[in-house]
């Protein structure tokens, strides 16, 4: 089996954890996720397995779509609810809509973005929250993101109570970009300690959360031999190059890495074999030949 299983990520689970009980159901080895979710966070986690694990990495150049809460007037450790409080402010009235709006607006397009220190970043082999657990003080890489919209998807809600408000976004990002971290970064930008209090991957890869299957159904599958009809081709990941058909000598000349002479139509083709996507290849500097650049498939058949 290859392909590509949207697989629905419960609460309380790791990533690591997904791709674990996918490789045991489907009793197979090669298996891998495009993009951790954290063990609070629900949704969609695209997983790969046997000669798609080739492809993950242009599943993750479809960017995300996220909804979830932030609340303002708390802060954690860890970005959310699950780290040790570090900051408290209580509200004596809640943000305007217009405020918050500005602030995000703010947040949007090409940004630089610290990681959270509990948080899976490698730094001289070592991730971050090792460091931050061992108390440790550790330089955090900047990081460039991008964020195409970050905005509320219904009116914030205060507690007068507690001094704290209540605001629930959707988000469309590019890939390493932490939500918390926005979260965290918007409560900045309005004056206050924020925190990320819910969150929901709605869409990464292509797939949306209503083309997603639980463990639950994937154990079912599996059981009464039903799994081919839940796994996609892994053409999907590269649905938005330009796809080229190879004739018999050319397919012969690709499966030993070799050079093709071809009009120039894109940077990068995916060449395709009897209705399979075998490979992508992309043009040399000088532009003149189409050259390997990722194998996927060449078996005959």
């Amino acid at each position: 089996m290859d392909g590509i299983i949207p697989l629905y990520k419960e609460k309380g689970m790791t990533s690591n954890d997904c791709v674990r009980h996918c490789r045991q159901i489907l009793k197979m080895k090669r298996v891998g996720h495009s993009g951790t979710l954290d063990p609070n966070v629900n949704g969609v986690l695209p997983i790969c397995i046997g000669k798609a694990t080739k492809v993950v990495n242009y599943l993750m150049d479809f960017g995300k779509v996220y909804t979830g809460e932030i609340i303002f007037g708390l802060a954690t450790v860890t970005e959310d609810l699950d780290g040790k409080i570090i900051a408290q402010k209580k509200l004596m009235e809640p943000f305007s809509v217009k405020q918050i709006d500005q602030a995000m607006e703010k947040l949007t397009g090409d940004l630089i973005q610290i990681p959270p220190l509990y948080s899976a970043v490698k730094v001289n082999g070592r991730r971050l929250y090792n460091y931050a657990r061992l108390g440790i003080p550790v330089e955090r890489p900047k990081r460039k993101i991008k964020v195409k919209y970050f905005r509320q998807s219904k009116p914030p809600v205060f507690n007068p109570q507690k001094g704290q408000q209540t605001c629930f976004f959707e988000v469309s990002c590019g890939k390493g970009t932490y939500i918390r971290t926005l979260a965290s970064d918007l409560g900045k930008a309005l004056g206050v300690p924020a925190v990320m209090s819910k969150l929901t991957r709605q869409t990464s890869g292509g797939f949306d959360l209503s083309e997603t299957v639980s463990l639950k159904h994937l154990r079912t599958a599996a059981a009464t031999g039903q799994i081919k009809n839940l796994i996609y081709d892994w053409d999907v990941a590269l649905k938005n190059f330009d796809h080229y058909q190879l004739s018999p000598a050319q397919w012969n000349k690709v499966k030993n890495g070799g050079f093709l002479d071809l009009e120039a139509v894109s940077d990068e083709l995916v060449l395709t074999y009897q209705q399979k996507s075998r490979c992508i290849y992309h043009l040399n500097q000088q532009r003149e030949f189409y050259v390997p650049k990722q194998m996927i498939d060449l078996t005959e058949g």
